[in-house]
């Protein structure tokens, strides 16, 4: 099975290296998806719902949500956004039944990345 959960988070960003209007300061309302695969555990759940959206709130939107995210990394396109969550999180989302099965990082409604690990 594969539990899904998904976030919103405002950040800004430029793209240093790019030539063109992204190269600028500017906006998205991120959407944020984290995938955890596994199997159901005594209480019939692969991962509570409550304790993923506390660990993402935690490890990866207090330090994204309302911050240039440039000062978080040097290249914050969505794919290093997507390593950089799933780098946040693969450790702390593994168990016996349980693990970080997939990120999705999206800048706006119809663009973004999927990420899966190495």
């Amino acid at each position: 099975m594969i539990i899904i959960k998904e976030f919103d988070f405002d950040a800004a960003h430029y793209l240093p290296a790019y030539n063109g209007k992204c190269e600028h300061l500017h906006g998205h309302t991120y959407k944020l998806v984290v995938k955890v695969e596994g199997t159901p555990d005594h209480e019939g759940m692969v991962i509570d719902f409550i304790k993923l959206k506390n660990l993402v709130k935690d490890e990866v939107l207090a330090h994204l949500d309302h911050a240039c995210l440039n000062d978080v990394l040097p290249v914050p396109s969505a794919e290093n956004i997507s390593v950089w969550v799933w780098n946040k999180l693969v450790e702390l989302l593994k168990s016996d039944h349980y693990h970080l099965y997939e990120v999705e990082v999206w800048e706006t409604r119809t663009s973004g990345c999927v990420y899966r690990g190495e």
